[in-house]
């Protein structure tokens, strides 16, 4: 059918917003408006204004807005096309006119909806008279009170071949066949496809019996079993509980997401009217997108064993391509063989409640699925490690959350395999070849080092002795992290450099330059690699290798001291100084680190002056 805009604008006009809004918000006068808390996210303070004059809601503290088809779709959770039915009904409108298919394809429709709805109030009475003994008793070992069984509608289908049949037989059987009640089997009558089960309806948004999960009674297999997909019913887009989570999920902000019916039905008689279900197969994308059309972030609460932690990894993987900013999952892990309906009847809702507010962020679901998929004592392990993570983070389609995940797993890689540093300790000399330096620094750019701060004038040099000498990035991968403190376009020249060298040990300078130039960084390194603007050995297009090794060692060392040094002075508390002679102690000491952090680093510089000079002399 074609929805004009006068049609709609019509039925805008028709529907008072506020009687609508007031049907599940409490909304007081307020002049020519109407005011309460807004219904969309927790508050105390009513922000939420409804306009009968402009027809439309809006939330001064979560900035929802829309009108009376918005609020239906949004508050709700219906389908756009039955939101306006729903409200044309009311309104008294008649809904245009379809074309024959559509019409047909609708007729069809309703009448597969009053077969399910005949269909589940036959199992109801079966469930309530002498058939459904068996049934009410396995419904009184799992807890589930008669009330809570009548909010579902539960039923139980009698183990006969023919009597759901014969009770709905004015529908005949091509029908029932349709709406999957019966199974036709070539050569064969239509018999009854649910025979012995207890049965649960499952219903659309708008709370009509759509199909049903039949579940045996003793220890038969299968456990569970659908309806098939029919007009009606399409399994991959329905989620089990969706027309009573959906509100509910706007007043406490969250929506769980639960392995089946038993633990939202068990949920739901616990207080946690959020909980929806699969129906018996993995998240789809479908059910993701409506999953995210509640709330940003669903909590999936799967079984705490071994396949249902597997169930809560797939959903984990299907859902990386669909994320956005603010949009994405996270995970409770509950105990070890237990499902929320064990949870909650052992603990009570407290239990549970307690698990749901310390949920798993997604990212920490998958970094520690893939750590653990593999020993990583080799570096092939580990390069597999990095491989995959790099595939994950690439099959996301947004290109910001992509870029974020990207240096999340960069940056949990380099920490996961960093050795533990042992503590800068000064000290008068230079590590290696007995080199003593002079008590002071006397150059202008010696003098300078002591002028600045070293974070900014160490990370500079460093970074281009790194791409002179590629091979030495191996030897510092456990410290050279601090340079990822890098912004801009430097940070991002650095971590290709790393990447580039790790892939590749025996890269060489000069190709090294080459892949920096195909990615963009051609410029920026050219500028790097300016000898004359760097007074290290390391920047220099010729130097003794042994000394840019050692030089490279000592400017890393210090850089990364500093910083710690710094902190730890900035930690000390002055009151405490000037009244404990040990706090003043300490900070003397840190005093005399700082100082032999800055006397290294014009040493460093001077030595590689004084070689040079020794050069030109020679010359």
């Amino acid at each position: 059918m074609a929805l004009t805009p006068q049609f709609l604008d019509e039925l805008r006009g028709r529907t008072s917003l506020s009687a609508l809004v007031g049907k599940t918000t409490k909304l007081t006068k307020a002049g020519r408006e109407h005011k309460g808390c807004c219904p969309f996210h927790n508050e105390k303070t009513p922000s939420f204004y409804v306009n009968d004059d402009k027809g439309f809601y809006h939330c001064f503290g979560c900035s929802a807005h829309g009108d009376a088809i918005k609020w239906m779709t949004d508050q709700r959770g219906l389908p756009f096309m039955d939101a306006v039915k729903e409200l044309a009904q009311a309104a008294g409108m008649d809904m245009p006119a379809m074309d024959r298919q559509s019409a047909a394809k609708a007729e069809r429709a309703k009448g597969l909806h009053e077969v399910m709805s005949d269909a589940a109030d036959w199992f109801t009475e079966q469930l309530n008279g002498l058939p459904g003994t068996d049934a009410r008793a396995l419904l009184d070992r799992r807890g589930i009170k008669p009330e809570t069984a009548r909010a579902f509608g539960m039923g139980f289908a009698p183990d006969s071949r023919g009597k759901l049949k014969t009770a709905l037989k004015d529908y005949g059987d091509p029908m029932l066949v349709e709406s999957g009640m019966l199974i036709s089997v070539e050569g064969k009558d239509p018999y009854d496809r649910f025979r012995g089960r207890l049965m649960i309806p499952i219903r659309d948004p708008r709370g009509r019996t759509i199909a049903f999960g039949g579940r045996v009674l003793d220890g038969g297999e299968p456990k569970y079993l659908n309806s098939p997909d029919t007009p009606l019913f399409d399994k991959g887009r329905t989620l089990y509980n969706l027309d009573k989570a959906a509100p509910a999920s706007r007043k406490s902000g969250r929506v769980l997401v639960v392995e089946g019916y038993m633990d939202v039905i068990a949920l739901a008689q616990a207080g946690f009217g959020e909980a929806v279900a699969p129906l018996g197969t993995a998240l789809t994308e479908a059910q993701l997108e409506r999953l995210w059309r509640m709330v940003d972030v669903p909590l999936l609460c799967f079984d705490g064993d071994g396949a249902g932690q597997k169930a809560s990894l797939r959903a984990a993987h299907r859902a990386l391509p669909l994320l956005a900013p603010g949009r994405s999952l996270a995970f409770v892990t509950l105990p070890q063989g237990q499902d929320p309906d064990d949870l909650v009847r052992a603990g009570g809702p407290g239990a549970f409640e307690a698990l749901l507010k310390t949920p798993e962020q997604l990212v920490d679901r998958l970094w520690a699925s893939e750590v653990a998929a593999e020993a990583l004592d080799t570096p092939e392990q580990r390069a597999g490690l990095k491989r995959r993570l790099h595939e994950l983070a690439e099959g996301i389609a947004d290109p910001s959350v992509k870029q974020q995940y990207h240096a999340e797993f960069k940056n949990r890689f380099y920490e996961h395999f960093k050795p533990a540093r042992v503590p800068f300790t000064p000290r008068g000399e230079r590590p290696s070849g007995g080199w003593k330096p002079p008590a002071a620094p006397v150059t202008a750019d010696a003098k300078a080092f002591r002028a600045i701060g070293i974070d900014h004038a160490l990370a500079k040099p460093i970074l281009a002795g790194l791409i002179r000498h590629p091979a030495e990035i191996t030897r510092h991968m456990e410290v050279l992290g601090s340079l990822r403190l890098l912004d801009g376009e430097l940070g991002r020249l650095f971590e290709t450099v790393v990447d580039v060298a790790l892939e590749d040990q025996k890269l060489d300078s000069g190709r090294l330059l080459t892949i920096l130039a195909g990615s963009g960084f051609k410029s920026v390194a050219s500028d790097l690699l300016r000898a004359d603007t760097m007074p290290f050995s390391f920047t220099q297009t010729v130097a003794d290798p042994a000394r840019v090794r050692s030089d490279l060692d000592e400017a890393i060392m210090i850089m990364v001291a500093r910083p710690e040094v710094d902190a730890a002075l900035a930690g000390v508390n002055k009151e405490e100084v000037t009244l404990s002679a040990a706090a003043f102690e300490r900070q003397m000491a840190l005093v005399k680190e700082k100082l032999a952090l800055e006397v290294r680093l014009a040493n460093l510089v001077q030595s590689n002056e004084d070689a040079r000079a020794l050069g030109t002399e020679g010359d």
